[in-house]
């Protein structure tokens, strides 16, 4: 029976981010979640996101974002990305639920996990580099405006030790370790991905049991090549990554490529019919990319690229065409050794080397993508030509 005063709540700050939050969200569903389920979006996500956004999830709802420019503590995580992770306060803003349960955009969920809201604020399972305090990627709260503003009053007066929402809401919540087991959730629903490599032999005992997996470090799923003839991924430029992380990897790229890329299709289409002469501008969408090597820098069409921003926008007016596909596989090699194909039949989201390939052909079309990410294109066959 749906419960329509409690929620499920994830955080995407950008079109990067969104992609783990979709298959966060798919996953949910496919597990039979039976409360509403609701994605914080910063103005940063492009009106694209938005809208593939809504076809997972209940509300998508705007917040400010929050930047804890604590640079000092992030450059000693080595994670200087963090700090916006602070926008996360914003969900115990959600006063019209009751309770609520967040996850981050990089957690799969492998089970139904309802049971989660007969716990009380603030239950969170312990983290894996530091167990007295709790890891801040699932937990348990209770939407107040009050909390909010203690919250950000603490921010203010105290900082935050590791300068993400981590370190605060530990130190706000700083009687968890010892005050209430109930509040202790089990490992099972925060389970890093890559527990299997540092302690095997618990991942062997309690591993078939794990209800959610957390795609922790700077390596996230959208960062991995993945074969949808093999349905493997492959980790860049370092061949098959562990066999534990790998399935897990695999699990969410198979919900990705089969329930979040059709997504993509069926939008287009829809805007086509709806709006003939008008298409929409991929400008900004998250949309995934064939992998390619490309050696050319270059920038987006309306201007410098920012973090978490679009190149261009999603606006009325002419508009340029989509690409013929949103997903690429490779179906032909090039003809002369000046195009570089991707690699054959592997597919990736993002690319992290910030270059841009140009389109080998002039019925080629490409899409922009935005943020630290740089530009990455999308390929009618996936081929490209190096500057």
């Amino acid at each position: 029976m749906p419960v329509s005063d409690q929620a499920f709540v994830t955080l995407a700050t950008n079109d990067v981010y969104c992609q783990g939050a979709l298959v966060l969200g798919q996953s949910l569903r496919d597990h039979r979640a039976t409360r509403r389920l609701v994605v914080l979006v910063t103005p940063q996500v492009s009106n694209l996101l938005r809208v593939v956004l809504s076809r997972v999830f209940d509300e998508v709802i705007e917040v400010n974002l929050i930047d804890s420019v604590d640079y000092i503590h992030l450059a000693f995580l080595k994670r200087p990305e963090l700090g916006v992770t602070l926008t996360k306060l914003h969900c115990w803003t959600l006063t019209h639920y009751s309770k609520c349960v967040f996850l981050d955009a990089d957690t799969l969920v492998l089970s139904n996990i309802d049971e989660l809201f007969n716990r009380t604020e603030f239950s969170a399972a312990p983290d894996p580099g530091w167990p007295d305090c709790f890891n801040s990627g699932v937990f348990v709260f209770q939407p107040s405006l009050e909390t909010h503003g203690l919250l950000l009053q603490h921010a203010t007066d105290h900082g935050s030790f590791d300068g993400a929402d981590q370190g605060l809401l530990n130190s706000f919540f700083s009687s968890w370790s010892t005050a209430d087991i109930q509040k202790h959730l089990p490992f099972i629903y925060n389970l890093s991905s890559n527990t299997a490599y540092t302690y095997s032999p618990a991942f062997k005992q309690f591993g078939s049991s794990a209800k959610v997996v957390h795609f922790l470090g700077s390596t996230k799923p959208w960062n991995y090549k993945y074969s949808p003839q093999t349905g493997s991924v492959l980790e860049e430029g370092s061949g098959p990554v562990n066999q534990h992380q790998t399935s897990f990897l695999n699990l969410w790229w198979g919900i990705y490529h089969r329930s979040i890329l059709p997504l993509y299709e069926n939008i287009r289409h829809e805007d086509e019919q709806t709006s003939p002469g008008h298409t929409a501008q991929l400008g900004g969408a998250g949309v995934p990319c064939s992998s390619s090597a490309p050696t050319a820098e270059g920038s987006c069409a309306n201007g410098v690229l920012r973090s978490g921003e679009p190149c261009t926008s999603w606006a009325e007016g002419p508009r340029q065409p989509w690409p013929e596909r949103t997903l690429v596989v490779v179906e032909e090699t090039p003809a002369s050794p000046d195009a570089c194909p991707a690699e054959d039949g592997l597919l990736s989201v993002f690319r992290e080397n910030g270059n841009v390939a140009r389109h080998g052909k002039a019925n080629d079309r490409r899409v922009l993508i935005p943020g630290t990410w740089k530009c990455c294109l999308i390929w009618k066959r996936g081929l490209c030509r190096r500057d």
